[in-house]
Formats: C-alpha cells, sequence, structure tokens
C-alpha cells in the first residue's frame, strides 16, 4: 500500500477505535457508587423546554419521574438543573414550574440556571449540594443519556445513584438509535477534549 493509503486506514482504524472506547465507556459506566437509597436531593438534569415554553414529553418524564421518587421518599428536595440553551426559556425554570403543578412544595425546589451541557448540570448541581451540605443524590434522566452523566458523576465526590426516567415519547427502533448514536458522539468528545478542556469548579 502507498503511505496515502495507510494513512487513510490507519485514520479510520483510529476513529473506529475511539467509537469502540465510546461505546464500551458508555455500557461500563457504574450506575452508582453507594448501596443508599435515601439521599439528601434528587438531581434532574436539564432538557429543553418547547417553543411554548411547556415541558417536552422527555423533560414532563423526567419531571413527573421525579416528583414520584420524592413522594416515595428517596429525598426531600428536588434540584433542576439548566439554562436556556435551544430557546429562551430556562430549562430549571420550565421542570420546576411542571413539578410545582404536580404538588411539589416551592421551599423543596432548587434550581441551577446556569448549565448549558451535561458537565455543566453535574458541576452545578454539585455546587448547590455544597452550599447546603448535601452529600448524597439520585440522578433522573432518561437512561440512553445516563451512561455519560455517570462517566461525569464519577469524577465527583457526592454519593450517587443514577435512576431512568420510563419515555413520554413515541419510541421507534430509528428514534432509539438515533439518540444513542448522538450520545456516543457526545461521548467521544467528552473523552478526547473536554474532559480534559473543560474544568468546572462546583
Amino acid at each position: 500500500m502507498s503511505w496515502r493509503t495507510r494513512g487513510i486506514v490507519a485514520a479510520i482504524a483510529a476513529i473506529c477505535l475511539t467509537f469502540t472506547w465510546a461505546i464500551l465507556a458508555r455500557h461500563f459506566a457504574p450506575r452508582s457508587n453507594t448501596p443508599l437509597t435515601r439521599f439528601d436531593a434528587i438531581i434532574v438534569l436539564g432538557t429543553p423546554a418547547d417553543s411554548d415554553g411547556n415541558p417536552s414529553p422527555r423533560g414532563l418524564a423526567r419531571v413527573t419521574e421525579a416528583v414520584h421518587e420524592y413522594e416515595r421518599g428517596v429525598a426531600p428536595r428536588l434540584i433542576f438543573t439548566g439554562a436556556a440553551v435551544a430557546n429562551q426559556f430556562t430549562e430549571a425554570q420550565v421542570m420546576a414550574h411542571a413539578a410545582e403543578a404536580q404538588g411539589i412544595p416551592e421551599s423543596a425546589v432548587f434550581l441551577d440556571l446556569e448549565a448549558r451541557d451535561t458537565i455543566h448540570n453535574v458541576c452545578y448541581s454539585e455546587r448547590i449540594m455544597n452550599q447546603h451540605g448535601w452529600h448524597s443524590a439520585e440522578v433522573i434522566s432518561n437512561d440512553w443519556h445516563l451512561g455519560r452523566a455517570a462517566l461525569l458523576l464519577s469524577r465527583t465526590p457526592i454519593e450517587w445513584s443514577t435512576h431512568a426516567a420510563p419515555s413520554f415519547e413515541r419510541e421507534t427502533a430509528g428514534h432509539a438509535a438515533f439518540m444513542n448514536a448522538e450520545e456516543i458522539v457526545k461521548t467521544v468528545r467528552y473523552l478526547i477534549w473536554t474532559r480534559q478542556m473543560e474544568k468546572c469548579e462546583p
């Protein structure tokens, strides 16, 4: 083979290895680092509202599951995290309003209004916990999101466990494949770039 062909083959092999690394990292990421079943807080990871400022089916699923967990006594408070990323509506506020509409008292709701990605979701939620002396959290999101979230949580000192919200969206094989593919790409970016370059001080 020519040097050019060898370079192309090597590049393709490197890309395949990187994506394999991301797939395995998500798959084998621990979903908990503690045997706790009761926590100081429930963290609900952000997702954009719709264009009218209402929770998307994905966001409503996360909120509703968090409300169920709160009512079960899993934690006495909820942390909603997410800025206005996709539109003018702040994700944390939209989700908090939905939770309060389902009976959660305002006194049990805490907001991070700055997070613009999952790294910030974790970091700024940890900041809120540090400010209040809380040390443990159940983290709620969709199942396809929790593998990457667990990689981020593993770098924090808090005791945590992930909990998947059942989907309110119409699930198809194509939709599931798309969401997992998107998460793999984001995991690749995290492993080779943002893990080293995007520092966050909680």
